[in-house]
C-alpha cells in the first residue's frame, strides 16, 4: 500500500470535483484527485453534452419537413448511426480539457479507482492510502431506476447507455416525463421513432405550469404520446417488443428508456467510517461541509441540492475559499437557473409564482410578461411561440420563467440580476442591439414601470403642468 498525504482529497472528477482540484492545485495545495470511472463524470459522457449534441440532430432532422421562411419543406434522410457518432465525437472533442493529463498539468495527482474511507482522514484507492486535512466528496449520481416489477428482467436504456444505441429505436417507450425524459423524447422523435412517455404525475411537473403546458402542446404535436397520471407498474417482454403495464393502461414498443431521476453515488464510500452523516446525500450545513465531519465537503449532487452541472461548478467556488484561506462561504439556491432544451425551451430562475405568492403574499407580488410575437427578432425568424413571465416584489425580480426559442440563454439576464439584487430599472435601462430575441427581458421590465407611467392619474396632472408652464 502506497501512502501518500496532502492538503485537499477530491472523490470524484466530474465538474464540481475537477474545479476543485484544478483551483487547489494552481493555488498551491497539494491535491490528490481520486477518480473510479470516466474523468468529466455525467456530464461530458451520458448528460448534458450527449444529449444535446443528439438534440442537435433532431433540430437539422426537422427544420426541413417544417420550414418557416418560405422553402419547400425537404424530408431528410436521418442517419441515426450517424448521428450517434457525432455525438461520440463530440464527447472526444472536449475530453481533453477533462482529462487526466490536463490535470496531472496542474499538479494533481490523479487515482484512476474507486475511493472508500477507512476513518475520519484517512481513504483507500487501489493501493493508494490517502491521509487529507480536507476531502471533498463530489461523487455526482447515476440514474435511479425504480423497483418497478419486471424491470430486471427486460432490457433497457438509461441516460447512461442510450447513446451507445446505433439502431433508431421503433417506438421508444419512456418511463419519466421529467427534463431528461422530454428532451429525449423529442429527440428520437424527430429522428424518425414513436416514442410514448408515460409520467406517474404531471409531465415537466417541477416546472411553470402554464410554460410547461405550451411545451407538451409542442411535442404532442408533433406526434409523441405523453401519459399522464399514470404509474409504471410492470413491464414484461415478448419477443422484440417491451409492454408497460400502469393498471390503467398498457403502452408497447421496441425500446425502453427509464428517465425517471437520479441516485447520488455514496454506496462505495463507506461513509460510516469517516464520521460523515448522510441519507440520500452528503447531510451538509450552509457551507457544504459535513456537519459530522469538518474535515469533510461535498459539492455538486453529492450535497444534496440542486442536481445540475452547474450547480457543482458554483459548488467548487463556495467550497474553494474555505479549503484554501479559511474563510467561510456559504452556498445559495435562489440565484440557480435551469433549462430544459426541449423545443420551445423552457428555462427558469428563482422563485415561480406559486411559491412567489405563498412567500411574500399575491398582494406583494407583480406578475409582468412579454410575449415572442411582440417581438421583432421572434418575428423575423418565425418563432413566435413563447412568453417571458417575471415575478417582482419591491422592484427586485425574485423569479422568472422563460418558453421560446433560445430560453436557456435568455434567462442568464434574469440569474445575474437575482444573485446581484438588481432592481427591474437595471434591466429596463440597458439597452440592447436590435433586433434581438433579448429585447424580451427588456420590454418585460418595461411592461413592470408601464402602470406608473401611463395609468397614473397624478403623473398626467404633472405632465399637463409641465407643459402648461414651461418655457
Amino acid at each position: 500500500m502506497m501512502k501518500l498525504t496532502c492538503d485537499v482529497c477530491i472523490i470524484g472528477a466530474g465538474s464540481g470535483g475537477l474545479s476543485v482540484a484544478a483551483g487547489a492545485a494552481q493555488m498551491g495545495a497539494d491535491v490528490v484527485l481520486i477518480e473510479g470511472h470516466k474523468m468529466g463524470g455525467d456530464c461530458l459522457n451520458y448528460g448534458c453534452i450527449p444529449s444535446k449534441a443528439l438534440l442537435a440532430a433532431a433540430h437539422d432532422a426537422h427544420a426541413p419537413i417544417h420550414p418557416v421562411t418560405g422553402v419547400s419543406p425537404v424530408r431528410p434522410d436521418v442517419d441515426y448511426a450517424a448521428a450517434k457518432d457525432r455525438v461520440a465525437a463530440v464527447i472526444d472533442t472536449i475530453a481533453p480539457v477533462d482529462s487526466q493529463e490536463r490535470f496531472e498539468g496542474f499538479g494533481v495527482r490523479v487515482i484512476r479507482d474507486w475511493a472508500r474511507f477507512t476513518d475520519t482522514d484517512t481513504v483507500v484507492a487501489g493501493a493508494h492510502e490517502i491521509t487529507a486535512r480536507r476531502f471533498v466528496i463530489a461523487t455526482g449520481s447515476r440514474p435511479f431506476v425504480p423497483p418497478i416489477d419486471g424491470i430486471d428482467s427486460v432490457p433497457y436504456l438509461t441516460n447512461e447507455t442510450v447513446f451507445d444505441l446505433r439502431e433508431r429505436p421503433d417506438h421508444l417507450l419512456v418511463i419519466g416525463g421529467g427534463p431528461i425524459g422530454m428532451e429525449m423524447a423529442q429527440a428520437h422523435r424527430r429522428l424518425g421513432s414513436e416514442v410514448t412517455v408515460i409520467e406517474g404525475a404531471k409531465a415537466m411537473g417541477k416546472d411553470d405550469p402554464e410554460a410547461a403546458a405550451l411545451v407538451l402542446e409542442r411535442l404532442r404535436a408533433e406526434g409523441i404520446t405523453i401519459v399522464e397520471g399514470q404509474q409504471a407498474a410492470r413491464v414484461v417482454r415478448d419477443g422484440g417488443q417491451l409492454t408497460v403495464d400502469t393498471g390503467s393502461g398498457s403502452y408497447t414498443g421496441s425500446h425502453l428508456l427509464v428517465a425517471v431521476g437520479r441516485q447520488v453515488n455514496l454506496d462505495k464510500l463507506d461513509l460510516d467510517r469517516a464520521g460523515v452523516r448522510h441519507d440520500r446525500a452528503v447531510t451538509v450545513d450552509g457551507r457544504l461541509r459535513s456537519v459530522s465531519n469538518k474535515r469533510v465537503f461535498a459539492v455538486g449532487d453529492a450535497a444534496g441540492r440542486l442536481q445540475f452541472t452547474h450547480v457543482a461548478g458554483y459548488h467548487a467556488g463556495v467550497v474553494i475559499p474555505q479549503l484554501m484561506f479559511g474563510v467561510p462561504s456559504r452556498a445559495k439556491d435562489h440565484h440557480i437557473p435551469w433549462a430544459t432544451y426541449t423545443d420551445p425551451e423552457l428555462a427558469h430562475v428563482g422563485l415561480t409564482e406559486a411559491q412567489a405568492v405563498k412567500e411574500h403574499g399575491r398582494s406583494k407580488v407583480t406578475t409582468v410578461r412579454f410575449t415572442y410575437d411582440e417581438n421583432d427578432r421572434a418575428q423575423a425568424t418565425g418563432k413566435t411561440d413563447g412568453f417571458v413571465k417575471v415575478l417582482v416584489v419591491g422592484g427586485r425580480p425574485v423569479g422568472a420563467t422563460i418558453v421560446g426559442q433560445s430560453a436557456g440563454e435568455l434567462i442568464a439576464m434574469w440569474a445575474m440580476a437575482l444573485a446581484n439584487g438588481l432592481k427591474m430599472k437595471a434591466i429596463s435601462d440597458t439597452v440592447l442591439p436590435y433586433p434581438t430575441l433579448a429585447e424580451i427581458n427588456k420590454r418585460a421590465a418595461g411592461a413592470y414601470f408601464s402602470p406608473m407611467l401611463f395609468n397614473s392619474d397624478m403623473v398626467k396632472a404633472v405632465v399637463r403642468f409641465v407643459q402648461k408652464y414651461l418655457p
